[in-house]
């Protein structure tokens, strides 16, 4: 993606090996990773700042994030705390942290921001995706005035539902710069 500095944002428990975000990274080493403190309890405003010092390391008019799960509500705490204009945020499966099926052990991640994302983005999800509905899904991605991309049955859209390479989402994320 050139003339862009795409950061992946690993939700919770990070991106085991077999991810699409980790095979993405080896694929482009030019990929920056956030590196949270805590992957398995986290706590919001550590992820939010953690973000935004990874975010203020590079040219934020070229930066894209690509956040899975609860990365993607840690995105939208930080355009609330940190409204710079990105190039965009590309936000897969986003997790429902009001809902039942939300595990436990986050902190802070509710409730959902609903303000409008700053930058351009897009969700991408599923139908059957156990950690958000699709109706909730397009719910979020109204609220944050992001495009919105379902991919049928696939799940939580991570190693576990059969999504390692991931190379339709490669595509998109080339159709949100642009590329």
């Amino acid at each position: 993606m050139q003339h862009s500095t795409v950061i992946l944002v690993p939700g919770l428990g990070d991106s085991g090996p077999e991810h699409w975000q980790t095979l993405w990274q080896q694929q482009h080493p030019e990929f920056e990773r956030v590196r949270q403190r805590d992957w398995e309890a986290p706590v919001r405003q550590e992820w939010v700042e953690t973000l935004d010092k990874t975010v203020q390391q590079h040219r934020p008019e070229q930066v894209v994030l690509v956040a899975h799960s609860l990365a993607c509500i840690a995105v939208a705490f930080w355009a609330q705390q940190h409204p710079l204009k990105i190039k965009g945020a590309l936000l897969v499966a986003p997790a429902d942290t009001e809902a039942a099926s939300f595990p436990a052990g986050a902190t802070g991640f509710a409730p959902v921001p609903m303000e409008r994302l700053p930058f351009r983005s897009m969700v991408v999800s599923s139908s059957n995706d156990p950690y958000v509905s699709a109706q909730r899904a397009q719910q979020l991605a109204e609220a944050w005035g992001s495009r919105y991309v379902n991919i049928g049955m696939a799940g939580h859209i991570n190693a576990s539902s059969g999504y390692g390479r991931w190379n339709e989402g490669l595509e998109l994320l080339k159709g949100l710069t642009g590329q």
